[in-house]
């Protein structure tokens, strides 16, 4: 059967989908081509806020009019949240939650077997997420020079806004060994950047009575020969909490062999009030601790900080608080979100100032100026500097005719960098002289 694939969210879902997709190959199935039509149409949710929601539902409304006789199944975190919304979505067929997402291989199986097609109500397929002790394993290969590899499922946190640990589960993680070979497969298939991906993959070892600086000095210590000698690869750690980036692993990272300066965490708040009423296992001095290492052991290091504004209790006084935080902060990059209320979570029970919705989208404004401006700085700090950039496909150069193109590719701190495309080039480290505009 003709499959195709859409994935909405974080890189966990890109790399989850990829498993999936890759179970079906493997099965015999093909990958509907790009603006053909498929046979089943499979859509890996997000539901992070209100407006993943709805992206949700538009992208559904969207593949079912470019394919009005597949059957269409839907599964991700906004299936696993609310189901029976996604049911009376016209056009649905299947929606499976988390733990059965990884079964579509077996109903794509039972579909071709019986020749299935479209139905008139939605079948659900959901269990409860807090009992699955299940861990499955996922990388991403859709992309030959980056890979996401899963190590971390879940959180056990439970913040006041957040309702992940109801659509993820528990946190639960693979074993070290598990993952070294997944790395092992994944380097020797031409992946020269692996980065690891979770919910809270600081929490990395609550499954096996592992630590997370076990994982990440292991990893360091692979070595995947070659005809030319040993393969080039870098690993990048993606988002870890602030309480659980220790100065042990910050330290390890400046003298590894393969990990990037390039740290991703998440503050939330720059208000300790706020953050109190986050449900947040730090306070704004920890963090600030946090970012002063990483400068001290790697001046060079790419910082990027995720931001929450306009939750509930965001005063006007918290909010100059936060601003002056964030200022003060030497990181390159705020990743900003704006607050949405979402059923279930306790922030709702808690008798709170609301932020209208205009000044939250005010806020989220300003914030997104101050990262601009932060990006731009850390850019020019490192104009001239030798760096290590692993180039990446061609893209059309808007500058000059068409038919003209410019690859493009990141440094080892993360700095987007550009040249005249050369196919020999792609998937390969180059030394650069960094310039910037």
């Amino acid at each position: 059967m003709k499959v195709s694939f859409t994935t909405l969210g974080c890189k966990l879902n890109f790399a989850e989908s990829s498993a999936l997709g890759k179970a079906l190959l493997e099965k015999g199935h093909t990958r509907a081509k790009q603006g053909e039509e498929a046979d089943v149409c499979i859509i890996n949710t997000c539901s992070v806020t209100d407006a993943a929601d709805h992206k949700d539902r538009q992208m559904i409304h969207r593949i079912r009019r470019q394919n009005p006789n597949a059957v269409l199944v839907v599964t991700g975190c906004y299936a696993q949240l609310k189901p029976d919304e996604i049911a009376h979505i016209e056009g649905v067929d299947y929606v499976l939650g988390q733990n059965e997402k990884f079964h579509i291989a077996e109903l794509v199986e039972r579909l071709e077997q019986t020749a299935i097609s479209h139905q008139q109500a939605a079948n659900i397929f959901t269990s409860p997420i807090r009992e699955v002790e299940d861990f499955h394993g996922a990388y991403s290969k859709d992309d030959r020079t980056r890979c996401f590899i899963k190590v971390q499922d879940g959180c056990n946190y439970f913040c006041s806004y957040c309702t992940i640990p109801l659509a993820r589960g528990k946190s639960r993680n693979p074993s070290i060994s598990s993952i070294i070979a997944q790395a092992k497969e994944a380097i020797s298939g031409g992946a020269k950047e692996l980065i690891l991906s979770g919910v809270n993959i600081g929490d990395f070892g609550r499954s096996t009575n592992e630590h997370f600086i076990d994982l990440i000095k292991a990893l360091d210590a692979i070595s995947v020969p070659t005809e030319q000698g040993e393969a080039p690869f870098r690993i990048r750690i993606s988002s870890c909490e602030p309480n659980l980036l220790s100065d042990e692993i910050i330290d390890f990272v400046a003298q590894s062999r393969h990990f990037a300066p390039h740290f991703h965490i998440p503050l939330q708040s720059g208000s300790n009030a706020v953050l109190k009423i986050m449900g947040r296992r730090y306070t704004r001095e920890l963090f600030a601790e946090r970012v002063a290492h990483i400068k001290a052991v790697m001046p060079n290091a790419f910082i990027g900080v995720d931001c929450m504004v306009g939750v509930r209790g965001e005063t006007k006084e918290c909010w100059a608080d936060y601003v002056d935080f964030i200022e003060s902060l030497p990181v390159s990059q705020l990743h900003v979100f704006t607050y949405s209320e979402r059923a279930n979570t306790r922030m709702l029970e808690m008798d709170l100032e609301v932020v209208p919705q205009r000044e939250r989208e005010q806020r989220s404004k300003q914030l997104h100026a101050i990262s601009a401006r932060k990006t731009e700085a850390f850019y020019r700090e490192h104009q001239g500097e030798k760096a290590t950039v692993l180039w990446e496909g061609k893209r059309i150069n808007p500058a000059t005719a068409p038919g003209n193109y410019l690859m493009e590719g990141f440094t080892e701190n993360y700095i987007k960098v550009s040249c005249p495309y050369d196919k020999a080039k792609v998937n390969t480290f180059e030394e650069i002289i960094i310039r910037t505009i």
